[in-house]
């Protein structure tokens, strides 16, 4: 399913106009995008959290030469499943 199938689906489900679905959609994901960057976390209960998590810097290599190169400290978003999803999924 991609993003334009979930407007079509909400849009059919809660009986609005594709557009006002999609500005729905847009607000959601925008929402949760903007508290990532604040480094909050967003939980949506029996379906999981989206949080914020630090890799640190690290030494890797290059594939096609060998050489050592350094890795900076990167913030990354991660997803961690709620229990009615799991619950759904087995």
């Amino acid at each position: 399913m991609n993003k334009q199938d979930l407007i079509a689906k909400i849009a059919k489900d809660a009986g609005l106009t594709k557009s006002s679905a999609a500005a729905a959609v847009e607000s959601f994901l925008d929402g949760i995008a903007k508290t990532l960057k604040k480094s909050g976390s967003v939980t949506l209960v029996g379906f999981g959290t989206f949080k914020v998590s630090v890799r640190k810097a690290r030494m890797g290599r290059n594939p096609q030469t060998g050489a050592a190169v350094k890795i900076p400290r990167r913030k990354v978003a991660k997803f961690a499943a709620g229990k009615g999803l799991k619950d759904l999924l087995n």
